[in-house]
């Protein structure tokens, strides 16, 4: 499909095809991840309309967020957005973007219900008529973003690097991307990516993981972590005989905008994480690998170091030991961060 075909046939499929989740003929845009305590405590207020036309595949919400400015890219119908409404605060704002206009219309039509619900003096949300793949007209600004998320959306763009590279523009220095989304164990034939009823649910237009990979170090980002990995069941006998070939998989995936290592290096650091983040009193998960107890020394690689300390959870860890000395290639074990199939060179999989 040509970039314009693919555009609207994504419109068509979430602007008219589908009124509701139950809509959907797989699990691939159905969340499998279990949400954090803080954003169940929140779904109940989001409004009912909302929650029913939501398709996402993930739940990602990293902590921490009060006063945060949040880009949810391709927000839909907004239940993400509210919910990000609420665990960034009043004092926070969310821009939602989104091409549907169908979609824009239930988010907007809910704002002044959200607003009374969580009792802010005035709406911390917008909601943005463009494109994933040009952040700048959409007015979006460069370093002006805390996080950006999604939720199973980057693989309806048809031109993913151009979306990436916009993700990693608006970001602040230390900024962080943190989303959702759907790989497949092998590229996709062309053939079937252009099925629009297999792109619209999620399937067809599936990354590669090795090419996610390859897509983000070429980005600058030499490092990115798993958080969660979900196997998708496809569960509809048509689609299983056009698709069923491939594995998919539903993955949460962080990422900073930081200067790291494609590998993880040793420099005899140690990090303690305080338990002073909300809702984590007794211990903090960086990714699929690296939870960190309150109050007990973790050994750490360079990347790990300067995740935890350059950007918004610096106030949240102790960072023992700089990088003058250099002791060789960190000792990483088996992680399941690799037999996700999803990880970078050295660091992710550590």
């Amino acid at each position: 499909m040509t970039e314009k075909t693919t555009i609207d046939t994504v419109k068509a499929y979430y602007g008219r095809v589908l009124q509701k989740t139950q809509d959907l003929k797989t699990s691939a845009c159905c969340s499998a991840e279990a949400p954090p305590a803080l954003v169940r405590a929140v779904l109940p207020d989001i409004h009912p309309e909302v929650k029913g036309r939501f398709y996402g595949c993930g739940s990602p919400f990293p902590p921490a967020l009060e006063g945060r400015t949040v880009l949810d890219l391709g927000c839909g119908s907004g239940r993400d957005v509210y919910v990000l409404s609420k665990l960034v605060g009043p004092t926070g704002r969310v821009i939602g973007v989104d091409m549907t206009d169908e979609q824009l219309a239930v988010a907007r039509s809910h704002v002044d219900y959200h607003t009374l619900k969580f009792g802010y003096p005035a709406p911390n949300v917008e909601f943005v008529t463009g494109y994933i793949e040009d952040l700048a007209g959409a007015g979006i600004a460069a370093d002006s973003i805390d996080l950006v998320v999604s939720n199973c959306v980057m693989n309806l763009s048809p031109d993913k690097p151009r979306a990436f590279a916009e993700i990693f523009r608006v970001l602040k220095p230390g900024g962080e991307l943190y989303f959702s989304d759907v790989y497949a164990d092998r590229r996709i034939p062309q053939a079937l990516r252009e099925d629009p009823e297999l792109f619209g649910e999620c399937l067809s237009g599936a990354l590669y993981k090795e090419d996610f990979r390859r897509l983000m170090a070429d980005l600058g980002c030499a490092d990115f972590r798993v958080i969660a990995t979900s196997p998708i069941s496809l569960d509809h006998d048509e689609v299983e005989r056009r698709i069923g070939m491939i594995n998919f998989s539903s993955v949460t995936v962080r990422a900073f905008k930081l200067p790291l290592e494609d590998r993880c290096e040793d420099y005899g650091q140690v990090a303690y994480y305080r338990g002073s983040i909300p809702g984590h009193p007794h211990a903090f998960m960086l990714d699929d690998h690296h939870l960190f107890l309150t109050g007990k020394p973790m050994l750490v690689c360079g990347n790990t170091a300067d995740m935890v300390s350059k950007t918004w959870y610096r106030d949240h860890f102790e960072v023992v030991g700089g990088k003058t000395t250099h002791l060789g290639l960190f000792d990483c074990g088996p992680a399941p961060a690799a037999a996700s199939g999803v990880c970078a060179p050295g660091g992710a999989c550590c």
